[in-house]
């Protein structure tokens, strides 16, 4: 039992790294004011979770102050269902809007947070609308007669490996839903739109990532042509415990009793919580002044080989003798290691010490649309080179070609 609430998460990891060695499972203990209040019991004892090991402190960003521009304002939630979107909703939930809308394609996560959220905030003005952000006329009206005042847009295709099968759908989901819901927020009247990316968009080896990119190109186009919508991105790494990533896979493999597999030995990645990633979508839709990609201090990156023997001993069990990590090579599209920023890109510092803004790119906005155009034709006729054409456009991304 570790009964250190008040350590620094540096301390923390250190404690940790050294009670890991016995083999024993280990929990925490809340802090004795939150025993005290009520806020949890004795009975709350949680098992120390990997975030414990990260070695970094939780960002942490006044939400009121942030949330000032999200009260009494219509706010439309792409993809509201998924991980992050799902969190957006939660968090902008708290802080009285007007009306919540939540859009989404999977109708089983919308159906659970609608239940979630009309138990938690009763007074909440909330509508979850089933719909995919390809179908022009559906996303058109959904603007048309709602008039959101702010749009978080994070409705996207986002396994790489399954991307890479299937690039055309990337393509049309991520790259065309973001074209045609941005241009419906510009055409209603939307005073923000802010854009989920990933730091995959950056030097891009994957279909996935390059998509993304794209929707940042979007953005920055938009932005400079809006007559009165505010876009922006925001761009992180990989979040801990989203649907599909990897620390779930490996508590699942650890209690199935193993292998836990790795894809490569060297492999690192940066990692936040889901409330971190949200914390900074909602600090850039009060910061954003029209085409950033703002970008978080992410801390040192994380081996993955090292999460999953961290997460091994937390089970109380032994890598190599209980449970075995298998190395099973890097997937197509995969890096060894993720940038969040390009070199050309720049860095400019915000009010807030960990949150960054990249210069946007020079691009010919003109040649982009016809570029865009030719696209969307090839994808729909669901063509064979549609990444050599991507690498056309993103002229970052490396792509390796088909034998």
């Amino acid at each position: 039992y570790v009964a250190l609430p008040s350590a620094s998460a540096i301390q923390r990891k250190e404690i940790l790294e050294i009670c890991r060695e016995t083999g024993c499972r280990l929990k925490t203990l809340p802090g004795m004011y939150q025993l005290l209040n009520g806020e949890v019991s004795i009975a709350e004892l949680r098992d120390v979770q990997i975030e414990d090991l990260l070695g970094r402190e939780p960002i942490r960003v006044n939400m009121d102050e942030i949330m000032d521009y999200v009260c009494g304002q219509v706010i439309l939630v792409t993809g509201g269902g998924g991980s992050i979107g799902s969190e957006l909703c939660r968090q902008i939930a708290k802080h009285r809007p007007r009306k919540l809308i939540i859009f989404d394609i999977y109708e089983n996560n919308a159906y659970e947070l609608q239940q979630e959220l009309k138990r938690d905030y009763p007074r909440l003005d909330l509508l979850v609308l089933i719909g995919s952000v390809r179908n022009t006329h559906r996303i058109e009206s959904v603007f048309e007669k709602y008039r959101p005042d702010i749009v978080y847009h994070a409705a996207a295709h986002k396994h790489v490996p399954l991307m890479e099968d299937s690039p055309d759908e990337a393509i049309k989901n991520n790259v065309f839903g973001t074209y045609k819901t941005a241009v419906a927020a510009d055409k209603y009247g939307a005073r923000r739109f802010v854009l989920i990316s990933t730091d995959k968009a950056v030097n891009p080896t994957n279909i996935m990532g390059a998509s993304k990119r794209m929707c940042e190109m979007v953005i920055q186009m938009m932005s400079r042509h809006s007559k009165g919508t505010t876009f922006a991105a925001v761009r992180f790494g990989n979040v801990l415990g989203s649907n599909g990533s990897v620390i779930p896979l490996f508590k699942r493999q650890i209690a199935e009793g193993g292998p836990v597999t790795v894809t490569h030995p060297d492999i690192i990645r940066y990692f936040m919580t889901i409330p971190e990633a949200v914390s900074l979508v909602l600090t850039a839709g009060s910061y954003a002044e029209g085409g950033e990609i703002f970008v978080l201090d992410m801390g040192e990156p994380v081996k993955i080989l090292d999460l999953a023997t961290n997460l091994i001993k937390l089970s109380g069990l032994k890598p190599g003798v209980d449970i075995e990590i298998k190395f099973t090579g890097l997937r197509p599209g995969e890096k060894l290691y993720e940038e969040l920023l390009m070199a050309e890109e720049g860095l400019h510092k915000t009010d807030n010490n960990l949150i960054f803004i990249g210069e946007p790119i020079d691009m010919d906005d003109d040649r982009f649309l016809m570029q865009l155009a030719e696209l969307k034709d090839a994808c729909y006729k669901e063509v064979t080179d549609v990444k050599e054409r991507v690498s056309e456009i993103v002229t970052t991304y490396r792509y390796k070609k088909e034998d």
